[in-house]
Order: C-alpha cells, then structure tokens, then sequence
C-alpha cells in the first residue's frame, strides 16, 4: 500500500509540475517574444515616456502593448506581477525530486555499481551539488564575466558538464541527469526570488514617490531574465530525458547532455533574433545538424554478426533463464518487485512471444546502454548480457 500511496502522490506532484513548468515557460517565451518585438511608438507615446509598443489580436481581440522607457507618471491601481510560475515550478519540482529519488534512493538514487552509499550518503550529495552550484553561479553573476553574454553561457555549460560528469561517477544515471536540470530550474527560480523580483519592487517604490527608477534594476533584471530564457531549452530536455536511455544511459552520457544542451540553447537563439527581425535560418539547420551528428556518434555499434559468431547458440531455455532472474521481477502480469507493483509500460515478460515482441526494446535497454534491469537492482552481468544479445540476434 505505501508504494501504492507513493505512486499517487508521484503522479500529483509531477501534473502540478509539468502544469506550473508551463505557466513559468510560457510566460518566459511570451515577455522575451515581447520585448523583442517592440516597434518605436509615434511621437505622442515617446512624450508619455513610453519606450515601445505592439499592436497584436488573438482570441477575437486586439490588444495594444506599451513599455515605459522608465515608469509612467502615475501607477495604476492593479499592476499585475508574475513570480509564482517559478516559485510554484521551483516547489513542485523540488518534491518530485525528494518524492522519486529521496524517499526512493535505494531504487532510484543509488547504483551500487558505482558507489556502495547509504540513502543518506547519497541525498547528501545530491542535495550538496544543488548548493555548491547555486554558490558558484550565483557569484560569477557577481563578476565582470557575466557582461560577456556568449562568454559567460559557455563557462556555465562547461560547468554544468562537469557537475554531470562528477555526479555520474557515484549516483545513477538517471539521478546524475536530473539534479543537473534541478540545478538549473534552482538557479532560474533564484533569479526571480534574489534579483528580478527586489529589483521589479525597488522600480515601484521609486514610481510610487514620484522618483524615476535607477535604470540598474531594470538591467539586472532583464539580465537574469535572459539567462533564464537561454537555460529552458537544456531543463526541458533534462525533464524529457529520462524516457531515452540512449542519452543518460550512454558511457558519456554526460557528454551528451552538455552538448544537447548547447543544441537546445542555440536553437533558442534563433527565436530571440527573430522576435527582432533577424531572420538566420541557418541557425536552426545548424542545430538540427549538430543534433543528428550527436545521434550517429553515439549510436551503438551493430553487434548482430558479432553476437552470433562469438559462441554456440544460445537456447530458449537460456534465455527464458536470464530473462526470469533479471527482469520478470517488474515485467509481468504479477509483479514481485518491491517498488513496481504492475509491469512499468504494460510490458510483460512472462512467455518467449512477449520477449521477442520486444527484442528492439530490449537490446535497446538491457545491452546497448544497460539502462536495464532498472539501476541493476539484480546483478545482471556483462556475460549475460551478450548472451541475451546473441539469442536475441539469432
């Protein structure tokens, strides 16, 4: 009943989630495709003080868009603030990660494989790479580095690649991946909480006493806006990526996820020069191109000869064997795992038909990447998993 209950609460958590993700992102895409988009207004605007405007329909309206260079004359009664689609997202994405992978560090946060921790041991790092990457972030924000823009992005994505490294070494792959986008969604959320938001409320005291704002608070906002517009791409694909094993499952899985985080960033640039009337297309192919590249490196080797030339055939009854020690456990109609209690994707494994259903899967899974038997809770062992392969390629 508690994994029952736990399985429940997983599902709540990850909707609110991917709910609130999609206030935040879509705000951020919105006031980014905003700004960009602004027009020089007529002449009787700039003499009210307004820097730029837009004129848009949609839903069966138009709506006309100003922006003060500084601040109007005179607040309005209702200004409308947006912080709690980061602060939500933030909250939720914290629980999901304390839901999933600390309440369920022994199946979920710890390989064995790589290092024997204690659940303690192990959330202790995970918990402790969240800080120290905040830490380091947040200070060279605080450096003349962060005036470089194309400069200052490749340091933190060469930093973000060395977390992802350093976490893979002693956490499971999944969990190494996903503390790198919580690092990401912590410092975009902490950019809202420390600089956005304080310096959004410093421009409104100085409007409501009639003072013009200092137009440094409106800059280091706009600053860490940016940065948070550039990081949705590459914490979107770390959301995403725990479906494909291909990439957090890969011997440098940390590589991948650095350089599809670059893709992702890149890609993003596009639309930031479009919404001001740059059009480079060839900013796209180039990610495209680069995010192909990134597939056929890394695309496993094809062992289908190899396999069936490397010994004597392999039986059903082998296969069956293997299959039942280190898989049936989760993948079948009953269950017997500690954690899934029903077959995770409705995929059984309880007759040679439904194995050899699944051979792509399976190869895909159990020995190209090794992303199965989930974080090899059964010991499964490189010799049994060639065997499997030459069976499966028989």
């Amino acid at each position: 009943m508690d994994a029952y209950i736990i399985d429940w609460l997983h599902l709540l958590v990850r909707f609110l989630h991917v709910l609130t993700a999609i206030a935040w992102i879509g705000a951020s895409f919105y006031f980014v495709w905003l700004d960009n988009s602004l027009e020089t207004p007529p002449q009787w605007k700039t003499d009210q003080g307004i820097k730029g405007d837009l004129w848009a329909v949609h839903g069966g309206g138009f709506y006309e868009i100003a922006k003060y260079k500084n601040a109007p004359a005179a607040l309005p009664t209702t200004l409308h603030w947006f912080k709690w689609e980061a602060y939500s997202t933030w909250i939720t994405g914290m629980l999901l990660l304390v839901v999933v992978f600390y309440v369920g560090a022994q199946s979920y946060l710890i390989d064995t494989n790589k290092a024997d921790l204690s659940s303690w041991q192990a959330i202790g790092i995970g918990v402790g790479s969240l800080l120290a990457g905040f830490a380091i972030y947040e200070g060279a924000c605080r450096t003349p580095l962060v005036e470089k823009g194309l400069l200052f992005g490749l340091v933190m994505l060469v930093l973000l690649t060395a977390m992802a490294w350093a976490l893979s070494q002693v956490l499971g792959d999944r969990a190494a991946y996903i503390h790198v986008g919580a690092l990401i969604g912590t410092c975009m959320a902490a950019n809202v909480f420390t600089t956005i938001m304080p310096a959004q409320r410093a421009m409104v005291a100085a409007a409501a006493k009639g003072e013009s704002p200092d137009p440094i608070y409106g800059y280091k906002a706009k600053l860490r806006s940016t940065h948070n517009n550039y990081a949705t791409i590459p914490v979107l694909f770390i959301m995403l990526s725990n479906h494909f094993p291909m990439t957090y499952g890969h011997e440098y899985g940390w590589l991948i996820l650095g350089v599809l985080a670059f893709i992702g960033a890149w890609a993003r640039h596009f639309f930031n020069l479009r919404h001001q009337g740059i059009v480079k297309p060839m900013i796209l192919v180039s990610a495209l191109a680069a995010f192909a590249l990134v597939a056929w490196v890394t695309k496993p080797a094809d062992q289908t000869a190899m396999a069936a030339a490397a010994g004597s055939p392999v039986t059903d009854i082998q296969a069956l064997g293997i299959v039942g020690k280190h898989c049936s456990a989760c993948h079948s109609a009953t269950p017997s795992d500690d954690i899934f209690k029903a077959a995770p994707g409705g995929v059984m494994f309880d007759n040679l038909d439904q194995i050899k259903a699944m051979k792509e899967r399976i190869l895909a899974r159990a020995v190209h990447t090794h992303d199965m038997p989930f974080m090899n809770k059964t010991g499964m062992t490189a010799a049994e998993r060639q065997t499997l392969e030459r069976w499966l390629n028989q």
